[in-house]
């Protein structure tokens, strides 16, 4: 049997394996073979007897925990087998944390090890507690804004509104034997910056993937952060259809406004902080494209963030501020009221994807609406006939020929072209029976 996540060979004893060890104890446990090479056949070792007294006694002294060491003799040779398990607290080998991932062991340094640490302490990165940073630090307006969001979702009931901020946030969990926790400085510091690298929004409009024509940085809290990048999308970055209800103005934007913030306060509350990078989001033409760094919860996969209901929030603490906010829903209920706003709104619904440390959320415009497809050359009738694909579905030739009171044979002419020429059309069926739908 060939090495494995939970298995490894080794032909002789050196004290260095000591490591392995670690790290099999640091992750979800495994067995170390002495005396076998890589393919798992029986070598022999030397002074296996010997060994059988002398390892229980090294992985107790160097490693402080205890793991059974058994001797096995075969016709190749004796072999030992050391077995480790799993450890609620984290091991070292002398002050060094080792790790088993996949089939190779990696020692934690820097933000890796800081994670590993505080994921054995059953705490989470914004639970961390910071010192020399008081409530006064905190910014009163944020506070404020807070509580009447909270109140008009009833989320907090109207006593929040006679709570001191330092109530506020003990309610909230926000605190650790006086400390404020991390989640406070993000949420409410005027400049979370100064402790957090990586603690902001890029905003840019592309008009290819090379081609920047303008850009913003967002600064200030998680809370001024959603709200300032969300004007820039609605005003600046964005467009709206006016319409008019009798004296009513009525604004109808490209992509539908909650279900935007929905995806940038899920960027925004699942980032992973530990990288020092920022929330990044790229406008373009035809489609604005939500990348932060961070993972999905431990086995998960997209289909598993559409299709469930909740999750291991990766800041649980600011998670639960935004949602005490109003805000937000539970993560899984989010997916689902973007996926439906977008449907109402006939657009595609958001693309989600997670590779390695990317995610990103995606949104696509549009592109079945009579300005654009007068820019693609389409004629009255043919603009007619999308629009009319768009809300019913599909169009047959002889309700093209109805709704552009037009022949047959110009009715076949042209959905000859909206199939062919621009793309935008399919046909489906045969003879009598044979409609268009849209391509996309």
């Amino acid at each position: 049997m060939p090495e494995t996540q939970n298995i490894e060979y080794k032909s002789v004893w050196k004290d260095e394996y000591l490591k392995w060890i670690c790290g099999f104890a640091n992750a979800q446990g495994g067995t170390l073979y002495i005396g076998k090479d890589d393919n798992g056949n029986v070598v022999g070792v030397k002074n296996a007897k010997k060994l059988l007294e002398d390892l229980p006694n090294k992985i107790t002294t160097i490693l402080g925990i205890v793991a059974p060491v058994n001797l096995y003799q075969s016709e190749q040779g004796d072999y030992i087998e050391i077995i480790v398990e799993s450890h609620p607290n984290p091991v070292n080998y002398k002050g060094e944390y080792h790790f088993r991932s996949g089939s190779t062991k990696q020692e934690l340094k820097g933000m890796a090890l800081d994670k590993f640490l505080l994921q054995k302490q059953g705490k989470h990165w914004d639970g961390v507690s910071i010192p020399n940073v008081s409530v006064a630090d905190l910014k009163s307006e944020t506070f404020d804004f807070f509580r009447n969001k909270g109140i008009k979702s009833k989320r907090l009931d109207s006593g929040v509104l006679t709570d001191t901020n330092e109530v506020l946030l003990n309610n909230l969990k926000l605190t650790d034997n006086g400390y404020l926790k991390r989640a406070a400085i993000l949420l409410f510091h005027p400049d979370p910056e100064k402790f957090v690298s990586g603690a902001y929004i890029k905003i840019g409009f592309f008009r290819t993937n090379s081609d920047l024509l303008f850009h913003d940085v967002i600064n200030g809290n998680l809370f001024e952060q959603v709200e300032k990048t969300m004007d820039l999308l609605l005003t600046k970055y964005g467009k709206a259809l006016i319409t008019y209800q009798g004296l009513n103005r009525i604004e109808t934007y490209e992509y539908p406004e909650d279900a935007l913030r929905e995806a940038l306060l899920n960027a925004v509350s699942h980032k992973d902080y530990t990288g020092p990078y920022p929330i990044q989001i790229s406008v373009y033409p035809d489609k604005i494209m939500i990348w932060n760094y961070g993972k999905l919860p431990e086995n998960w996969t997209v289909e598993d963030l559409l299709n469930k209901h909740s999750s291991q929030p990766h800041n649980p603490d600011i998670a639960t501020a935004f949602f005490r906010s109003g805000y937000v829903e539970s993560w899984g209920r989010g997916m689902d009221k973007m996926r439906i706003l977008c449907q109402e709104a006939k657009i595609p619904t958001p693309q989600i994807s997670c590779s390695g440390n990317d995610f990103w959320t995606i949104f696509r415009r549009d592109k079945y609406n009579k300005e654009d497809l007068s820019k693609l050359g389409l004629n009255d009738r043919q603009i007619k006939a999308v629009l009319y694909v768009k809300e019913n579905g599909r169009i047959t030739n002889a309700e093209y020929q109805k709704i552009n009171e037009i022949s047959r044979q110009m009715a076949t002419n042209e959905l000859h072209n909206l199939v062919n020429e621009f793309k935008l059309l399919i046909n489906k069926g045969y003879g009598a029976g044979s409609y268009f739908e849209l391509v996309n």
